[in-house]
């Protein structure tokens, strides 16, 4: 499994590195730069979205299209943000904070659960 971390946030792209260690790592910072790249993707990877990224909305269902698994992750004040990634095909869908606490499951390939 490879984990595709897509976010421009370089505080984000640090926590993610910081605590990736043995995990197939790929730091993408645009989604259309993971758009780009959707044929390298496989059914068993991953992709951590931040939904606040430009384009990340409209890059959901061709991430979503190639078989990886897409988690999404946004403010928790954005409801209609977070609401959207779910409608278009996001995995899980998860406020920033919640993202965070359980991203040493993420990383390592815990299957998603709805936070609700």
């Amino acid at each position: 499994m490879t984990v595709y971390l897509v976010s421009a946030d370089l505080m984000d792209r640090s926590k993610v590195a910081g605590i990736a260690d043995g995990v197939a790592l790929v730091l993408i910072r645009t989604a259309s730069a993971l758009v780009d790249r959707a044929g390298e993707l496989i059914a068993d990877d991953r992709v951590l979205l931040d939904l606040g990224g430009r384009g990340a909305l409209d890059a959901i269902e061709t991430l979503t299209g190639t078989g990886a698994t897409v988690i999404g992750y946004g403010s928790h004040v954005d409801e209609k943000l977070l609401a959207a990634a779910r409608e278009r095909g996001c995995a899980d869908v998860l406020a920033r904070s919640v993202f965070f606490r359980r991203l040493p499951e993420l990383l390592a390939g815990g299957p998603p659960r709805d936070a609700g």
